[in-house]
């Protein structure tokens, strides 16, 4: 066997849920590489008695790809493309690619898979096919059955088949060819249940797709479509491509209330657009307070909104597109919403509005609590003519049980998805989970629709089969499994024989589940509770598994490992601190292992919709595994820095002979764990204020009384930004002024090196120091600025859960990055900088991740903008990968090299030698003289080189 089996306890957990309610611990963990490893599970499993569950993205919500036995991780290997045909427009594929990888592929010759989940950037064609997926343009491209050519796939003995148009492959066994033929002529016979009880609306995939065998040339493959890896396991699927519109203009109707939405989507879908996508009022008063999706909302909604349907048209005819809009503001005219459609032509545009829609599950979410949107009747569709009564009806079970819902996506095909708020680690939550379960279900079958609409059965929906499609139906359900899986080996409880979707014990929150660890936390974490409650934010839908956009989560990225990205550290968090790992299992030598390449990149604080800020929470686990283990050398000289400083920099012919004697970096890896391969910052002699006062009474209020905060970092290292800085400020206009230090001793530190190995105890005790400096200087109306991104951004994020907010509020609001204050000052009208033209001049801009993070890469573009004619170029990329001290250790170096070659070192190394290259994080200068040999400069330096021009 090539790939690889885990059942360590740890994996196991990391692979216990899904995006469901739902946690089972599996056997073990297979990541299989090839089809010959897939079959020899099989067997072995076969051998064992071992159920056996094969597994994508693990975004589902209804809990499929979990369950007792050994699980098939199909992602992290076995992903390939198998045969790409253009000019047939066909793609085969292994089951673990991800969509967006395989449309980034074959995007260059104008084609896509049309079927397009808002889980695109991390689901696997396995898992839709598996769960016979839809995604917002069914309306025009159908669900993914309608796009399945054939499926290669094993039994639960490890037989090979393939499965397609009329056939079952050339080198089917009798076995096969005997089962089919079986199926279609039951098919058959059941033709008039099927008919009579199959819902006639397009979003249904609940049971078994028995109807797919009715066709006189049927295409077996499509019985395995929607089969949940209940029938046999996927090892290729051949998909028909479709080629990409020209064009998409986007239509935003905006309606007072919720049913007059619902009433007038039939009409709009009578305009034949390709997607009609509802954003209901709770997504867009959360959405507002979420940076990612703020300014989105406020550039396509006018007014207050109650809710709002995405129209979009799509063609090769521009013009035909916007008659289309004029169609659809006629329509809602008519209805009696004049100029109620905000039109979104541009592609730059339509793209973050897409976004919003796309998180607009994780959006719901981000509530904090024990009471959560709960997945389980989110899926059911019905015809559009009952969309408004079904709506009302659902909202009245809800409020007869004491909650609301939250609604969204598929207005064009009635499968909204909603999400009544319960609190499931209670019985009674539970109990109102069955009974709104029971009473929806009702409802769907009174105005004939599917309770599975699009996301599958699972655990949730799977014991509604048969009161949906009667037992008869569900008697040749279970014909169809026995005749597949006699053994009921493959993915058990799903489909026919179901497990109870109340009971508890299949539950992430089991009967006396309790956070009891630790039992006192170091940060603060009230927002949400406790710690516990923090870590729970994570629901499990993957968006951290996202590859091409955003900042989270580089080490994923580079290993795609479950246990480096942001879901598999909050789920083994979550387990450890309930003690589902056993005990100690918040400070074991495994949890620090799923720590360790968290470069606390902060990418997850702002890319996550939920708000898992796993920076933060390494900061709480490395305070009690440092507590708990000691710290080490390493971790000790590190932290320690601020403290040194100073007697280094005075001694810096003797603190930079590392790097200029042989042997001794060799030496220092083996000693102290920094890598030979990796140079040290050289100490040199430090910047030192030229401000014009010491005194707070001095500060005039105006807005341009600044105090330069000079980090460690650079104050030591890199002075040149620093004086740079000082330079741009003062011939803006700003007035600087110097603070003495509470002992008059060494700079201001804002703490971060402590909090970069949990020293909680001693970052609290110098933000104290530096609160204390400062407190007088801002309570005048100065401003803090500063240069490193990972130090400023200090004061308005760790700060505030390491002090009291009376005492850190104050700084916190006017701690600003140099750039941030100049963007805003320059908008303004406040100041001015007297720059020099730069035409021919290009500069490459990398963003640190924190400043992605907190949404400040704008301000650096506007002020870089600010220079006349000077070609800003912004670089797409992820970490740096230096992140601190994690790229100078000799166990963590080839990851932080890594990360940087997914897109930063490529994108520098393109750059012509007369292009500037700009970095703002001390880190990532490093990272990229190292990895590129390029020189990068900070933002501070361009203004001023632009300003000496201008002298």
């Amino acid at each position: 066997m090539v790939g690889e089996v885990r059942f360590d306890l740890f994996t196991r957990g990391r692979y216990a849920t899904d995006a469901s309610i739902y946690q089972i611990f599996p056997e073990g963990v297979v990541f299989p590489k090839n089809e010959a490893d897939i079959a020899a599970s099989l067997q072995i499993a076969a051998e064992h008695g071992v159920p056996v569950i094969a597994r994508g993205g693990g975004t589902s919500q209804n809990g499929q790809p979990i369950g007792e036995g050994l699980i098939l991780d199909m992602s992290r290997h076995f992903n390939g493309i198998r045969h790409y045909d253009p000019e047939a427009r066909t793609i085969t594929v292994a089951p673990g690619i991800v969509l967006e990888a395989l449309n980034n592929r074959v995007k260059a010759n104008n084609l896509f898979f049309p079927v397009e989940p808002s889980t695109a950037s991390r689901c696997t064609i396995g898992g839709m096919t598996g769960n016979n997926s839809s995604g917002a343009r069914s309306l025009r491209y159908g669900k993914t059955v309608e796009n399945v050519l054939s499926i290669d796939a094993m039994f639960h003995d490890g037989e090979a088949v393939t499965l397609g148009a009329d056939s079952i492959g050339n080198n089917a066994s009798l076995r096969a060819r005997d089962l089919m033929t079986r199926l279609v002529a039951m098919a058959g016979t059941l033709r008039e249940d099927i008919d009579a009880i199959f819902p006639k609306v397009q979003r249904r995939v609940g049971g078994y797709n028995l109807d797919e065998l009715l066709p006189a040339n049927p295409n077996l493959s499509h019985l395995l479509v929607g089969s949940e890896g209940t029938l046999a396991l996927t090892t290729g699927v051949t998909l028909k491509l479709s080629t990409l519109p020209k064009h998409r203009v986007m239509g935003v109707c905006h309606f007072p209330d919720f049913r007059s939405a619902m009433e007038t989507t039939q009409h709009v879908v009578a305009l034949g657009p390709v997607a009609v996508e509802l954003v209901d009022h709770n997504v867009l008063v959360l959405g507002a307070d979420i940076p990612l999706f703020k300014r989105t909302l406020g550039d396509i909604t006018r007014g207050q909104p109650n809710c709002l349907l995405l129209v979009e048209f799509a063609g090769d005819e521009l013009d035909v597109l916007k008659a289309d809009l004029k169609r659809l503001d006629e329509c809602m005219d008519e209805y009696g919403f004049r100029n109620a459609v905000v039109e979104v032509l541009e592609p730059a545009r339509q793209k973050p509005v897409w976004e919003v829609r796309e998180a607009c599950l994780n959006i719901m979410m981000s509530m904090k609590g024990d009471g959560k949107r709960i997945s389980f009747i989110e899926d059911c569709a019905v015809p559009l003519e009952h969309l408004a009564d079904y709506t009302d009806a659902v909202t009245d079970v809800f409020s007869k049980h004491g909650t609301r819902g939250t609604w969204y996506a598929h207005a064009s095909v009635g499968c909204l998805h909603v999400r009544p708020i319960l609190n499931i680690k209670t019985e009674d939550g539970v109990r109102k989970m069955r009974a709104i379960a029971e009473e929806t279900a009702e409802l769907v079958r009174k105005y004939k629709g599917s309770y599975s609409g699009e996301h599958g059965d699972g655990i949730s929906r799977s014991e509604f089969n048969e009161p949906m499609f009667g037992s008869k139906l569900a008697r040749a359900f279970e014909a169809v499994k026995d005749g597949f899986d006699p053994g009921n080996r493959l993915n058990s409880g799903k489909i026919v024989r179901p497990l109870k979707m109340d009971d508890r014990s299949l539950m992430r929150f089991q009967p006396g589940y309790e956070t009891s660890q630790p039992k006192r936390a170091a940060l603060d974490w009230s927002e949400w509770g406790s710690f516990g409650g923090a870590i729970e934010m994570c629901n499990n839908n993957g968006t951290c598994r996202k590859m091409n956009a955003g900042t989270m989560c580089p080490s994923y990225r580079v290993t795609k490992e479950e246990q480096h990205l942001t879901r598999g550290r909050a789920n083994t968090l979550r387990l450890a601190i309930s003690g589902q790992l056993g005990r100690d299992a918040l400070t074991s030598p495994e949890m620090k292992e799923t720590m360790d390449l968290c470069v606390s990149c902060k990418g997850c604080k702002r890319d996550c919709p939920t708000g898992v800020d796993m920076a933060r929470m390494k900061i709480e686990f490395l305070h009690h595994y440092h507590e708990r283990h000691g710290l080490p050398l390493k971790e000790k000289l590190i932290a320690h820095i601020p403290r040194y400083a100073p007697l280094a920099a005075r001694l810096s012919f003797l603190m930079n002979l590392r790097d200029q004697i042989p042997g001794l970096a060799k030496l220092s890896e083996k000693l102290l764990g920094f890598s030979a391969r990796r140079t040290l910052p050289k100490w040199r002699r430090p910047w030192r204020e030229t401000g014009e006062t010491a005194t707070p009474e001095d500060v005039v209020g105006d807005g341009r009384d600044i105090v330069l905060f000079g980090d460690t970092f650079n104050r030591y290292f890199e002075r040149e930004n620093l004086e740079a800085a000082e330079r741009v400020l003062k011939a803006a206009g700003y007035r600087l002024h110097k603070v003495a230090t509470p002992d008059k001793g060494r700079p201001l530190c804002c703490g971060r090196t402590y909090l970069s190995s949990g020293q909680v105890d001693e970052a609290r005790n110098e933000a104290l120091r530096t609160v204390t400096a400062l407190e007088p200087f801002v309570a005048r109306g100065a401003r803090v600025l500063g240069l490193e991104p990972s130090c400023i951004f200090t004061f308005r994020d760790e700060m505030t859960v390491l002090l009291p907010k009376e005492k850190i509020e104050a700084l916190s609001k006017a701690s600003f990055l140099f750039e941030e204050a100049l963007a805003s000052d320059l908008a303004k009208g406040l100041v001015t900088l007297p720059v020099e033209n730069q035409s021919g001049r290009i500069a490459h801009v990398h963003g640190h991740c924190h400043q992605k993070a907190f949404g400040a890469m704008g301000a650096v573009e506007s002020v870089l903008r600010a220079v006349p004619d000077l070609d800003v170029r912004m670089i797409e990329s992820s970490c740096c990968g230096m992140s601190g001290a994690f790229g100078y250790g000799a166990s963590t170096i080839d990851t932080s090299l890594a990360m940087a070659e997914l897109s930063l070192l490529p994108a520098v190394r393109k750059a012509e030698p007369d292009d500037v290259i700009v970095a703002d994080g001390t880190s990532c200068r490093h990272q990229i003289h190292d990895g590129s040999d390029r020189e990068a400069v900070h933002v501070a330096r361009v203004l001023d080189m632009a300003l000496k021009e201008a002298n």
